[in-house]
């Protein structure tokens, strides 16, 4: 059964940096999750049709707790997870960061309706992302991947970098997406929220 068909509202719940009752509150999450500067938070904004929903920042790093937003009046909420690997940002708060994603992913209440692990599809898959898709089918979340700016490609080099991705991530589905041009929102939106 579809938890929406389309999204008709979004707005911000709140974010955490921590155990909270959000997690538990029986509302499915959908968690965005990917390295800094994969457009975590433009895919957010391009999926619900609101360009500032979402802060975006210049730059990698602007998230830095876990965002909740509330879509259609909580039939659902997309959950923003803060970057991993690079960012401007100390070591300290680097891996308070990366500990963050972790609890949320291993060892919080939380149960993601889907995780949709994101990628800018020019880098490819890289270590962080295997490491990241290795968390997600050791705890049993369902996933997608997202090849994100698929704008910046010509057809045959997106052709290529989509078919590495796909090799590398154990034959995962992979959405090519723009979240400059919305290009793939349908498909995404469907796979994420309308099974």
């Amino acid at each position: 059964m579809a938890l929406i068909r389309e999204v008709t509202s979004a707005e911000f719940v709140k974010g955490i940096i921590g155990t909270d009752g959000i997690l538990v509150d029986g509302v499915p999450e959908i968690a965005f999750v990917g390295r800094s500067n994969v457009g975590k938070s433009s895919v957010i904004n391009s999926l619900v049709g609101q360009r500032a929903l979402v802060k975006v920042g210049k730059k990698p790093g602007k998230t830095t707790e876990i965002n909740f937003f509330s879509i259609n009046n909580a039939a659902c909420h997309f959950v923003d997870l803060p970057g991993y690997g690079y960012a401007k940002t100390g070591p300290k708060e680097k891996e308070r960061i990366e500990k963050l994603i972790l609890w949320y992913l291993m060892y919080s209440e939380a149960r993601p309706h889907k995780a949709v692990l994101i990628l800018d599809v020019k880098a490819g898959f890289t270590a962080f992302d295997a490491e990241m898709l290795r968390v997600l089918r050791e705890r049993g979340h369902p996933y997608l991947i997202v090849a994100n700016k698929v704008d910046k490609l010509s057809q045959k080099d997106l052709a290529t970098q989509l078919a590495k991705i796909k090799e590398a991530a154990f034959e995962a589905d992979v959405v090519p997406y723009s979240a400059a041009t919305a290009r793939g929102a349908e498909e995404l939106l469907a796979q994420i929220v309308g099974e």
